[in-house]
């Protein structure tokens, strides 16, 4: 009877993970907490803000091309008490006058060492940069999504185990205490059954705390409370069949990669817009200028004018030369960071390749752990019945069954998250990938929105 127990209540909690005792009509699934986190995160919302910043860059870098236009108006009064030589003699000019003036001028340059072009081209790779950093984000976003999914699933399994365990050897402590009552046992036999309780009391008290931890983590990274949440699988078959071929996607597509690619990019306009300033500029300006009472004897008077203006540098104290030369040095660090940030890539994906390696083996193991200790604790309570076996035997067997229950338990959590962590380090796990039925984010949208605009202050979105 206290075997049967023991298997009816633990093997309740294992299958949370594995096969999932008949989920509620419903039930929350794997997919459905990955589409909220991915739609709502706060974290993730901020670093699409931030890529919507960033497309500001190309606007400002193109502003370079267009003509800039400054308006002035004037306005006073003055008082000219003045002797002056004419053609008839001296003369004297004396008056109050209010003398109003207004012109517009424009400016338009025409070449400038090709700085605007690789300002704009610079900006364009800032952008596919910041691209790139909200796909890292939205890949972290979504591990830690089914990370946390599936902490929840072995949380809630470990306390149920844990449970059942206490309920058990409550049982057993009543049963050894009537044994004792009736001579059959030592002091000895009560005060470890009472000692084991004790144990499994406290365990169970650190479940329920590891899983109201996890609850809080869940609401924040998913964005409601965990309820009936469905079992989950793998993403094995989103994976390359071998290591080596992941290895190669995890140095092409990896976000970090392309990110620390487009990083060498910038770094290289940078040296050449520096090298710019070494040019001449050519710029071509336009003036038009009205004054009204200028003079006593002048009514108003109109100007315009055109010119053309090139500006030579010849030595500017030499701090260009030294960001010329600083530029360099910084677009060769970027080079050895971006071959770092491959190995790293590199590093991560055989990682993650071989924690699901293990994590399949584990999982074979821990089922024939389980099934081993299930017949080893069922053994042993027969065992004690007939008086082969002593009640510390049935504690050490119960004790190995709940281990290996615990063990299963988290060998299953570690195989699925396993598999979400390959697909991240091969720069895979997103939601197009994981079909998931959501309209994804696209942040081309809102660059070709803004790359043209030639003038206003509201955003896409009306702000």
């Amino acid at each position: 009877m206290l075997g049967g127990r023991v298997l009816g209540g633990t093997a309740a909690a294992v299958v949370l993970l594995g096969q999932m005792v008949a989920a509620p009509a419903r039930a929350d699934t794997m997919e459905s907490a990955l589409l909220r986190a991915y739609r709502n995160n706060p974290q993730l919302n901020a670093q699409r803000a931030s890529v919507r910043a960033i497309d500001e860059n190309v606007p400002q870098a193109l502003a370079g091309y267009r003509p800039k236009v400054s308006a002035t108006f004037g306005a006073g009064v003055q008082f000219i008490d003045q002797l002056a030589e004419g053609s008839v003699g001296k003369k004297i000019e004396q008056g109050d006058q209010a003398p109003h003036a207004a012109a517009i001028t424009v400016t338009q340059t025409v070449y400038n060492g090709n700085q605007t072009a690789n300002k704009t081209r610079a900006a364009e790779s800032q952008v596919s940069g910041a691209r790139e950093g909200l796909r890292l984000m939205e890949q972290s976003v979504l591990l830690a999504a089914a990370t946390i999914y599936m902490d929840y699933l072995r949380d809630a399994a470990i306390l149920e185990v844990q449970r059942s365990n206490t309920k058990v050897l409550e049982l057993t402590l009543k049963q050894t205490r009537d044994r004792y009552r009736a001579g059959l046992v030592t002091p000895t036999d009560v005060a470890q059954s009472e000692a084991q309780l004790a144990a499994a009391q406290s365990q169970e008290l650190a479940a329920v705390s590891t899983l109201t931890t996890t609850r809080a983590n869940f609401r924040r990274i998913i964005g409601n409370e965990p309820v009936n949440l469905a079992a989950a699988s793998p993403v094995d078959r989103y994976l390359p069949a071998t290591v080596g071929g992941a290895i190669e996607l995890a140095r092409r597509e990896n976000p970090n990669v392309t990110s620390a690619m487009y990083g060498v990019d910038v770094s290289f306009l940078t040296v050449k817009i520096n090298e710019g300033a070494l040019f001449p500029t050519v710029s071509l300006q336009a003036a038009v200028a009205k004054v009204w009472d200028p003079t006593i004897t002048t009514i108003n008077q109109f100007t315009a004018a055109a010119a053309a203006q090139i500006n030579v540098p010849v030595y500017q104290g030499g701090a260009e030369y030294s960001l010329i030369r600083q530029s360099k040095e910084t677009l060769e660090q970027q080079r050895l960071t971006m071959e770092q940030v491959r190995d790293q890539a590199r590093a991560d994906l055989v990682t993650a390749w071989g924690q699901l390696v293990a994590g399949k083996a584990q999982v074979t193991a821990a089922q024939s752990l389980v099934a081993a200790s299930e017949i080893a604790y069922l053994g042993t309570t027969k065992e004690a019945q007939v008086g082969q076996r002593t009640v510390i035997d049935i504690l050490n067997a119960q004790q190995a069954l709940v281990n290996a229950r615990v063990s299963l338990v988290t060998a299953q959590h570690d195989r699925v998250v396993a598999s979400y962590a390959v697909l991240s380090a091969i720069g895979r796990l997103s939601p197009q990938v994981l079909h998931l039925s959501t309209q994804t984010y696209d942040p081309s949208v809102h660059y070709q929105q803004v790359r043209d605009n030639w003038g206003g202050v509201r955003t896409p979105d009306g702000r």
